[in-house]
């Protein structure tokens, strides 16, 4: 393939128009008008297996790859010093592997899934020598021996892509896959309140927070981060631990 890879290049941003527009308007829940639409595919998986499948290895036409970490994630990451080395480390809806890569550089005990097998297959073909194991898997049917089994939960914009009325399962099955002590490092698009919103993504309110701490996930930090050059929208950056109760 002769395309021009570079995120930051002229073409590459081209294609991604070109593909987001024509993906927009396959989505089910796109113009909806607020994030309460259901949609027959909940999950949006039909329309996630077509971005992948739409796409013929150009990552591109893929609106969330990057081909390189999130930049809220390796800027963490680098805070951590040695604090990762050696934890057993979830990252949810890996899409191409950046995240899970990078997490792995640190020297954390990585397992990555999506929900999406094809994605799993092109980062294992991105990262042949990796340590990660990538999987392919859904959030809410995950394998029983992962519960509680590990010390920190990488989640990337998964939440922001389900409805609101998926989201206290969707914390909930986070908090279950914690270890005693555990944490969730999540990273989404912010919004206020009570601010009108189109999605897909769907912006994450403040009380995204008290609904955490109902199914069990505690804030030990929590940044409110205006647009920067490296992330253009206002996120979230928080880190939450899970107290049994």
């Amino acid at each position: 393939m002769n395309q021009d890879l570079d995120p930051q290049s002229a073409a590459f941003a081209a294609r991604r128009a070109e593909a987001r527009k024509k993906l927009d308007a396959l989505d089910p829940a796109m113009h909806k008008g607020n994030e309460e639409s259901s949609v027959p595919d909940p999950l949006r998986r039909a329309w996630f297996e077509t971005v992948y499948d739409a796409a013929g290895g150009d990552p591109a036409k893929v609106p969330w790859a990057n081909l390189l970490p999130h930049p809220l994630t390796r800027t963490w990451i680098e805070g951590q010093a040695r604090g990762i080395d050696g934890l057993r480390v979830l990252d949810i809806g890996c899409g191409l592997g950046d995240n899970a890569e990078c997490l792995a550089a640190a020297r954390a005990k990585v397992t990555a899934f999506d929900l999406v097998p094809k994605a799993i297959a092109w980062a294992r073909q991105r990262f042949p020598d990796s340590p990660v194991d990538y999987q392919a898997g859904d959030l809410f049917a995950l394998p029983a021996s992962w519960l509680h089994a590990f010390d920190l939960v990488h989640e990337c914009y998964t939440l922001q892509a389900l409805s609101v009325s998926l989201l206290p399962k969707a914390l909930a099955q986070l908090a279950s896959l914690l270890a005693p002590g555990g944490k969730v490092l999540l990273i989404a698009r912010a919004r206020g309140e009570d601010e009108e919103i189109e999605g897909p993504p769907w912006p994450l309110p403040p009380s995204i927070f008290e609904e955490a701490k109902r199914q069990g996930l505690f804030p030990l930090m929590v940044e409110d981060i205006m647009a920067t050059a490296e992330v253009g929208r206002r996120h979230w950056r928080a880190l939450l631990q899970y107290q049994d109760r």
